[in-house]
């Protein structure tokens, strides 16, 4: 029995997964999660309608991408998508909690405001592979609804969306410049963090055709890396860069997220130790309100989802961790970055493990 993963070309996840898979090497059997295999497998195996699953050749059950890399970071082994060095790790990680959890907002954003009827039709096809062209328009219509949905609650609206525009245009920007000098965030090798980046980036922001269009014009360099992502040439090939460098050019990418995401995680933390201390016994929800977030100097208002908490202890877990003379090398790093205070003095009372495919306190 091969790995069996469970997926989709539109899903944002998939396609993070999907691509270190491919560069892993890991041989595995890709299936579309149409209608009757969320109802006969991932329902089953998982208790909610979710992609991307991994059932492994073992029988093991995983889902979500963090858990699906790692579990083939330590059974496979040879060259690593999380950097040894310490500043490059952090980096490799703050990443991945950008790309994974605040990327989301444009990525959602540009696939219903700009490709919502090319969209229905490829949620039609994957959801009923077999229908006709008019049947797939007409079930898509229906599925994708729910994720259209979705928009208002992560704070895609009409006051927030030219600042939403504005914030992405200016972060293709920052990439670019940075892709023009390095294949990968750190080198010729890809790392965690470009995992987190690739999945609003690729099956979002580059694979729908008016996006993808807009991208390319806009940051061509972000295209290529995108097509270097997905079309694996060499697995298990490159190097991060030597002597724990972090290139200058990512430092406007680290401040932007330090700008946006981070004092909106602070205020989620905030809302879930509350929450948390009223709710002792009851699972986890996704959301456990909504906050306020500002992008490009205009504030809206979102969901507050206790899951970007646990993604955010990977980086704070990694750095308060450190040994002494790594962490005064990562803070005289961090002191360069503007804003990365809101990080390193990051105030989390209820900290948060996923285990058995939920969230529950540690």
């Amino acid at each position: 029995m091969t790995h069996k993963f469970y997926g989709g070309p539109l899903s944002l996840y998939s396609g993070k997964a999907r691509a270190y898979l491919d560069w892993k090497g890991v041989d595995y059997e890709e299936i579309l999660s149409s209608t009757e295999v969320y109802k006969t497998i991932i329902v089953p195996k998982v208790g909610r309608p979710v992609i991307p699953v991994m059932v492994t050749e073992e029988g093991e059950t995983l889902q979500d991408t963090t858990l699906i890399i790692d579990h083939f970071e330590a059974k496979i082994g040879g060259p690593s998508v999380y950097p040894d060095t310490p500043k490059q790790r952090l980096v490799a990680l703050l990443m991945e909690v950008f790309g994974d959890e605040w990327l989301v907002i444009p990525a959602m954003h540009y696939r219903w405001n700009y490709n919502e009827e090319w969209v229905y039709g490829e949620f039609g096809a994957v959801a009923a592979p077999d229908a006709s062209k008019e049947e797939q328009l007409a079930i898509g219509r229906e599925r994708g609804q729910t994720f259209k949905g979705f928009c208002p609650i992560l704070g895609i609206d009409d006051q927030t969306i030219p600042a939403i525009e504005a914030s992405y245009e200016a972060l293709l920007a920052d990439l670019d410049r940075h892709f023009a000098q390095y294949d990968y965030l750190l080198g010729s090798r890809p790392s965690i963090g470009d995992y987190g980046l690739i999945g609003p980036l690729y099956a979002h922001l580059y694979r729908d055709p008016a996006s993808g269009e807009i991208m390319q014009r806009l940051a061509p360099k972000v295209a290529a890396w995108v097509e270097r992502m997905v079309d694996v040439q060499q697995p298990l090939s490159g190097e991060f860069l030597p002597d724990d460098e972090v290139p200058q050019t990512l430092v406007p990418v680290l401040e932007r997220m330090m700008a946006e995401q981070m004092p909106f995680l602070q205020k989620t933390a905030g809302i879930f130790a509350a929450w948390a201390e009223a709710n002792p016994e009851t699972e986890i929800p996704r959301a456990v309100g909504m906050t306020d977030f500002t992008v490009e100097c205009v504030t809206g208002q979102r969901i507050a989802p206790p899951f970007s908490l646990w993604m955010l202890q990977r980086p704070l877990d990694h750095y308060r961790e450190m040994e002494t003379a790594d962490k005064s090398a990562a803070d005289e790093f961090l002191s360069t970055i503007n804003g990365a205070l809101a990080f390193q003095n990051f105030a989390m009372e209820r900290p948060l493990a996923f285990r058995n495919f939920k969230l529950i306190l540690q």
